[in-house]
């Protein structure tokens, strides 16, 4: 279970979705969240490693 807080622009754009089409608000906001986990998760999963990559290798020029 999840319950989260949106912007009334996007609330009222899942509204419109869901009336239009017959399915539920959740399941355009499941479908919203599994096509873009994967990418959000290279987002944020690889920066942390990069960032200590960078710090660690890096050399200071003089």
């Amino acid at each position: 279970m999840l319950t989260l807080r949106l912007p009334r622009e996007i609330e009222a754009r899942l509204d419109e979705l869901a009336k239009r089409t017959g399915r539920s608000k959740s399941f355009y906001a499941r479908q919203a969240i599994l096509e873009h986990l994967d990418d959000i998760e290279d987002i944020y999963l690889s920066e942390k490693p990069l960032k200590s990559f960078v710090q660690v290798r890096t050399i200071p020029c003089r």
